[in-house]
């Protein structure tokens, strides 16, 4: 067991130092997914293996890294952060390392698993620190725990789209691996448990002190509202961090040139670059949004301006700055997701299984990478512009469900939790319902 008391942290043993290096861990991974895009287009232009099927190998990525998260929770509940994520950190580098030498679906596709396992290793401890660390202000810890994966490809976008096209995408994969899965290992002996104290510390009127084990979550319908909300936002998200480069081509804008803020470069890049920046600074915004006016209020509002974005994509998205600006305050908003359910599963389920209980909610984003080869083949056969379509009534969906359907299952579970688990509650029959 990796545990401690607040007596013997090590010499990392801060909220804000943890919370720097999940931020660093995460930024480290984050090419795995959000720089995949750049891939695609010179994969298929070397085996002609067709995106659908390249694409599939995204899924796979996403499927893993989400659905084994659970498991990986449980670890670290159980021994702590640091031999997880470094355990992370081989299977990262070994990931691309085989993409880079890969000539058949089925090796790309065993890649694209061990990267998920590597990235799920990174991604669901450091989020589940984060809630540890910070059990009063989850929203803005998860939010910029989350931020480093969605800003941290920004920084790398421009250098991999330069490394492709003079030494070939097969260069990128393995150099990138190597050097992501080295800055994971070395930050991962930095990483350090929360104490107890912090975890029983006094919590507000909406959040439970009481440590929800992952049966009695599962259990819960406040869970399942959450994981289908999770769901139908994932889906759009997912299938735009894809898909970017192959919507730039389709839509005849690939290498066009925009110029905003004093700065040309190729609309695809441009967008890749903007996307990322935008997404990490919604994370953490929409994040300590959250903690000041509610979870839910906060999604609904970030879910309405995604379907707007959407639509305007679907208008005047073959307008270059258009298609940048519009994709990247949609990725602005759509990034929330990775810190408002996170931090709302912890304020609803409690600290003491936060890891566990995150990865299971975050299994909802492998669940909606199923549908990202199908929104490859409908825009095959139908047009982009359907596929944004079905991605806004989504979003509109899942406001609804916010505001009237998960707040008020929230406020009854947290008047069944204070009633059950309060110091001095009786204790007759099973008292967790919600």
């Amino acid at each position: 067991m990796n545990a401690h008391s607040d007596g013997d942290r090590g010499a990392f043993g801060n909220p804000w130092l943890q919370l720097i290096i999940g931020v660093i861990c995460m930024a480290s991974v984050a090419n795995l997914q959000y720089g995949w895009t750049l891939f695609v287009n010179p994969i298929d232009d070397k085996y002609h293996w067709g995106r659908t099927a390249i694409q599939v190998a995204f899924t796979l990525f996403v499927l893993v890294e989400t659905w084994l998260i659970p498991v990986e929770g449980y670890l670290v509940d159980r021994f702590g952060p640091r031999w997880v994520v470094m355990g992370g950190s081989f299977l990262v580098a070994i990931a691309w390392s085989i993409n880079s030498v890969a000539s058949s679906l089925p090796v790309l596709y065993v890649a694209a698993a061990i990267g998920g396992v590597g990235t799920g290793c990174v991604y669901g401890t450091c989020v589940g620190n984060a809630l540890k660390w910070f059990p009063g202000r989850r929203g803005l810890a998860a939010g910029i725990t989350a931020s480093g994966f969605g800003a941290g490809a920004a920084i790398t976008i421009g250098p991999i789209a330069t490394m492709i096209e003079a030494s070939g995408y097969e260069h990128a994969f393995l150099m990138f691996g190597l050097i992501q899965g080295g800055i994971v290992f070395v930050m991962s002996w930095a990483l350090e448990v929360a104490p107890a104290s912090l975890q029983s510390a006094k919590v507000k009127a909406n959040q439970t002190t009481y440590g929800y084990t992952p049966a009695e979550v599962l259990r819960s319908p406040c869970f399942w509202v959450m994981y289908l909300m999770f769901v139908l936002i994932a889906a759009g998200g997912l299938t735009m961090a894809a898909s970017m480069a192959p919507i730039a081509k389709d839509f005849k804008i690939e290498n066009e040139l925009v110029e905003l803020f004093g700065v040309s470069m190729p609309a695809v890049v441009f967008a890749l670059k903007l996307n990322r920046i935008f997404d990490g600074v919604g994370r953490p915004f929409f994040g300590w949004v959250s903690d000041q006016i509610g979870r839910e209020y906060t999604m609904a509002i970030a879910f309405i301006l995604g379907a707007a974005s959407l639509y305007v994509l679907s208008q005047s998205g073959t307008n270059p700055a258009v298609f940048v600006l519009v994709t990247a305050f949609y990725f602005g908003v759509y990034g929330e997701i990775f810190s408002l359910f996170p931090a709302t599963q912890g304020d609803t389920f409690g600290a003491k299984y936060a890891a566990s209980n995150a990865g299971m909610l975050y299994t909802a984003k492998g669940s909606g990478a199923l549908l990202v080869p199908v929104a490859a083949a409908l825009a095959k056969t139908n047009g982009w512009n359907t596929v944004f379509m079905i991605a806004m009534s989504f979003n509109l969906l899942a406001a609804v469900l916010a505001l009237l359907v998960l707040k008020p299952l929230r406020a009854r579970h947290f008047a069944a939790s204070k009633a059950s688990f309060a110091p001095g509650a009786p204790a007759v029959g099973d008292r967790r319902t919600t």
